[in-house]
């Protein structure tokens, strides 16, 4: 059976062709560029302007459509002709485009405009997002000042690069603007609002600044085991015996029946690893799943409130600083060194970024090697009195 044949991809904000089965005389729809609902602030697409039996001539329609020298029925005039001979259907097309490309386009809306939309679209009423998920998109989007009126068709990589390395602000302030970059270009590609996604290309080229803190000592993880049937505690073994963030935990693949936890955020190596899950935590992992469904079935703010009582309640909050839920992965970092886990095997099982290339191209591990390196961190390490 022959295939259909594949047609070049049409260009960002220059409407659509799409084809609507055999069957059809005129099998594909033709309609312009999606346009903004002012009452919802979603984009969407308008009817077709005509059905033809041809692509070219669809994409013909659409290029008058663009420059403005499009009229009712025009279609009708055009015919189809071979692949071989196209001559006529494109000198209509370069003498249209050739107009396009003078006047500016139509739907060429700002940065700002574009994230008014695109805010409006994701925090749309009804939603689940916290408002401190709301605010945190605002406080990302007041720390572009420098796009806030430039097209945002116009801009390039360099453009977005240039705004995040102009920020002063910590490390977790230019992690917002850069998912706030991915959430925008996401939006704006699927309404042609942008002809490529630029935001892929900017990195955060400052050093990570959020990885301080404290681990646990000994003293401490021996009472978290007394305690592990409570769930504040029985999560926080968790994360000393497996160095998650604690928000990649919701995100997570987890392999009960391989005993893995895949996957991450936030950086490329962490999005990629794979920790096994260490036998003694793995009972409370199936645990966890069975009662609660998910890693952690409450807000981030939620957790912390009920994490510091019931540390204080223990006796092991510290002081100048207290801990925070992130020093459970600093513990699991302590334990693989302190029982001569291969430091290679430690960055792999964080997350950590290796500089030297041989190692983060070629530095393959296999889980199973992963695996005893991780079991080398025996509980008795920590609980024997």
């Amino acid at each position: 059976m022959p295939k259909r044949k594949k047609h070049p991809k049409l260009p960002n904000g220059y409407g659509s062709i799409r084809y609507l089965g055999k069957g059809r005389r005129n099998c594909y729809a033709v309609h312009p560029p999606a346009k903004e609902d002012p009452e919802t602030g979603r984009y969407v697409n308008p009817a077709a302007l005509c059905y033809v039996s041809d692509w070219y001539v669809g994409f013909t329609v659409l290029t008058a459509y663009k420059a403005g020298t499009y009229t009712v029925g025009m279609e009708k005039a055009l015919q189809p002709v071979a692949d071989d001979n196209p001559s006529e259907l494109t000198q209509r097309i370069l003498a249209d485009y050739a107009l396009i490309r003078r006047d500016p386009l139509e739907n060429d809306p700002t940065f700002a405009e574009v994230y008014e939309a695109f805010y409006t679209d994701k925090y749309f009423e009804g939603n689940t997002y916290s408002q401190s998920s709301k605010n945190s998109t605002r406080a990302a989007f007041n720390n572009c000042k420098m796009l806030h009126n430039k097209s945002f068709r116009s801009l390039v990589s360099k453009d977005l690069q240039d705004n995040l390395d102009a920020c002063p602000l910590k490390h977790a302030s230019l992690e917002l603007i850069q998912s706030l970059y991915s959430g925008m270009y996401h939006y704006a590609e699927g309404c042609g609002l942008c002809d490529k996604n630029y935001a892929a290309y900017v990195t955060i080229k400052t050093e990570d600044d959020d990885e301080s803190g404290v681990p646990f000592t000994e003293n401490e993880i021996r009472k978290f085991w007394k305690y592990q049937d409570d769930p504040i505690i029985e999560f926080a073994l968790i994360m000393c015996y497996s160095g998650h963030r604690i928000s990649e935990y919701n995100v997570l693949d987890i392999d009960l029946k391989s005993h893995l936890f895949k996957g991450g955020i936030k950086t490329r190596t962490s999005r990629k690893r794979i920790v096994p899950i260490h036998s003694a935590i793995y009972p409370l992992v199936c645990r966890r799943l069975k009662r609660d469904g998910k890693m952690l079935n409450m807000s981030y703010n939620t957790y912390l409130k009920l994490f510091k009582a019931k540390l204080n309640e223990l006796g092991c909050l510290g002081k100048d600083p207290i801990h925070t839920p992130h020093d459970c992965r600093h513990t699991f970092s302590w334990l693989c060194q302190h029982c001569q886990v291969q430091e290679d095997d430690r960055k792999r099982l964080l997350g950590h970024a290796f500089k030297d290339v041989s190692n983060d191209v070629y530095g393959h591990r296999d889980p199973e090697d992963l695996r005893i390196e991780i079991e080398k961190i025996h509980v008795d390490v920590v609980t024997s009195v």
